[in-house]
């Protein structure tokens, strides 16, 4: 768990307490009668804890007067105790939680608790179990299910939410003489800086701690069933009922505990310090002592599949709009795939292949990261066995290496070097690393240059790019490199990278043939347009989804360039889920991402912005 860290002290007033720290940042349908299916049984004597976040559920107390307790709907009297915190050891009153009308379901019946803690605010309120909580001295060595509906806040930042807690075990593994691992720690959901669930824990049976990861859940909007399932022995994190590849295999038994610590909702600990608050809505957790089926889940199956997330689409687009416009095909980090989920990137690179003449794709350019541990042969295999589909019908592409692929003995020069490229007529030649090339390719009315420039041997590699780009100054150039631009701590905002500035200030600035950068490296996706030294727009774009769903899920951006209409249409399109049939669909299958970092348009003057005599 990578995160800033916290100081904390414990301020006793009243019935409630009070936290004093230095640094802060941390939704679920009732399980309706109608919502469960008919081949479920009773589990009632499984459940633990159920925490319904709604006001027909508080025991005593109010937000108001910060005392608020909510009630254990299981019977078991794991009772909740609001909790306030601050950075100076005084409590304003302000509440930071409200009731919301907000639900899973969108019913009228139904509430959820709304967070509104931030890492910047002076304080802050989550909730722990009541010291006599029979779930604090639980161990669930024969299995568990832990479940919480949640939705994440609209404006989640890194800056003001990276790892907040959703629900943690107190105290650290140091405490019981654990030493592996993030000692810090006993067992934590929470949230990362790229929205991804996180469930780390120390079982019984280890010195250290295991970690389950979630996809980054990109959609802000929408509302997400987490469930943790342990059969004893395993365990499994699930987003609205869809897996991942990063489950970890180690045999986990049991959760570890310190003696007299209890759980928190909504803030996670470091080194027995309170450390990020949650943000976002609540509507329920529940805890089991038994691995339920999925049939007995809270939500069994999540609100329709086809089209429901956010920002994504599943009707047709065309991905050329006219047959005289061309398009530029960018491919984003495949590491994940390749390394997870070969047959998806297969399938990707035969679907270019196939489509190339008909959608006029004149250059397929590779972002890096082509295979995620440089030391597999495997990978590597699986990696240029893919791509070989593309030379074997002379699909014109370029490729450059990212942070994954260096190794011992340059393993990316051996699959991806000068040699791979010699007898293709595009390409015309390579840096004295290797690593970096150019290639020229001839699309509409232009002849387009595209400059790869390693990221690795970007200092050595500059002046050899200079010289490609002066030999060239009256060809439109797009320069790739792996890292570039990045996304601001805000969420939103482009920002530099010391790469990207070097690149800028070496070799766009001043190259007014460079009309547009591209990288990946950083995941997400967003652009920004800026001014070169001779007042022309240059296009960077960032474009990289490994942490979503299935390393990416063939998702792949598209720049249909339309000379007589004077624009760069961008489009993010995933051939791997068209093929899916409706019933092979999870919740995050979506063809089309339609989000405005995805899915947008530049006006482009290309007589102008190509015009290079001044």
């Amino acid at each position: 768990m990578i995160k800033m860290k916290v100081i904390l002290k414990a301020v006793k007033i009243g019935i409630v307490g009070s936290i004093t720290l230095s640094l802060f940042a941390f939704s679920p349908s009732v399980f309706h009668a109608n919502n469960k299916p008919e081949n479920s049984h009773d589990i009632t004597e499984s459940i633990v804890a159920d925490w319904k976040f709604q006001k027909e559920y508080v025991k005593s107390g109010s937000i108001n007067e910060a005392n608020l307790i909510i009630e254990d709907t299981s019977g078991n009297e794991n009772n909740l105790q609001l909790t306030s915190a601050t950075k100076d050891g005084t409590i304003s009153g302000s509440p930071f939680i409200q009731w919301s009308e907000e639900d899973y379901y969108n019913e009228d019946a139904v509430e959820s608790l709304e967070f509104k803690n931030k890492k910047s605010y002076s304080e802050g309120q989550y909730f722990h179990t009541v010291d006599d909580a029979p779930i604090n001295g639980e161990t669930f060595e024969n299995g568990f299910t832990i479940e919480a509906v949640l939705k994440l806040p609209a404006n989640f930042s890194p800056e003001e939410h990276s790892w907040m807690g959703i629900l943690t075990r107190k105290g650290q593994a140091a405490d019981i003489n654990k030493t592996g691992g993030e000692k810090e720690i006993l067992s934590t959901l929470s949230v990362s800086s790229l929205r991804e669930i996180q469930w780390t824990s120390h079982p019984t049976n280890l010195d250290h701690n295991e970690t389950n990861w979630s996809f980054s859940l990109d959609s802000k909007d929408d509302w997400y069933h987490i469930a943790v399932v342990n059969n004893g022995k395993n365990s499994t994190l699930y987003i609205n009922g869809v897996t991942d590849f990063r489950n970890t295999d180690s045999e986990m038994i049991g959760i570890d505990l310190v003696e007299g610590k209890g759980w928190n909702i909504g803030a996670s600990e470091w080194a027995n310090e309170l450390d990020t608050l949650f943000a976002g809505n609540i509507q329920e957790i529940r805890i089991a002592d038994q691995p339920l089926p999925q049939e007995n889940w809270l939500i069994s199956k999540a609100v329709e599949v086809e089209g429901h997330v956010e920002n994504g689409s599943n009707e047709k687009q065309a991905l050329l709009t006219n047959k005289e416009n061309y398009n530029f095909l960018f491919v984003p980090d495949p590491q994940k795939t390749v390394r997870y989920m070969p047959e998806l990137f297969y399938e990707q690179v035969k679907w270019i292949s196939k489509k190339e003449q008909n959608l006029n794709i004149s250059m397929t350019a590779f972002l890096g990261d082509m295979v995620d541990q440089s030391h597999s042969l495997e990978e590597w295999n699986n990696s240029s066995s893919s791509v070989d589909i593309l030379d074997k019908h002379k699909t014109p592409y370029v490729t450059i290496a990212g942070n994954h692929d260096y190794g011992e003995g340059d393993p990316y020069l051996d699959y991806y070097g000068p040699e791979r490229f010699a007898d293709k007529p595009y390409y015309k030649g390579a840096s004295p690393t290797g690593y970096s090339s150019y290639s020229v390719i001839k699309a509409g009315n232009y002849e387009y240059l595209f400059l790869s420039l390693d990221m690795q041997h970007i200092v050595e590699d500059i002046p050899w790019a200079k010289q490609v780009l002066k030999n060239h100054p009256s060809t439109p150039t797009i320069l790739l490199s792996h890292q570039i631009i990045n996304i601001g701590g805000d969420g939103e905002t482009m920002i530099d990278t010391w790469r990207g500035s070097l690149i800028w200030d070496e070799l766009v600035n001043d190259h007014n043939q460079v009309f547009m950068t591209v990288n990946g490296h950083h995941h997400g996706a967003g652009h920004r347009i800026k001014e070169n030294a001779h007042g022309n727009e240059v296009i960077q774009m960032l474009v990289d989804y490994q942490s979503s769903y299935q390393g990416g899920n063939g998702w792949m951006r598209f720049a249909e360039f339309s000379e007589s209409d004077d624009k760069i249409s961008f489009k993010t399109f995933s051939p791997w889920v068209e093929k899916l049939s409706k019933s092979q669909m999870t919740y995050f299958d979506v063809t089309h991402l339609t989000g405005t970092a995805d899915q947008f348009e530049i006006p482009f003057h290309f007589e102008k912005r190509f015009d290079f005599s001044n």
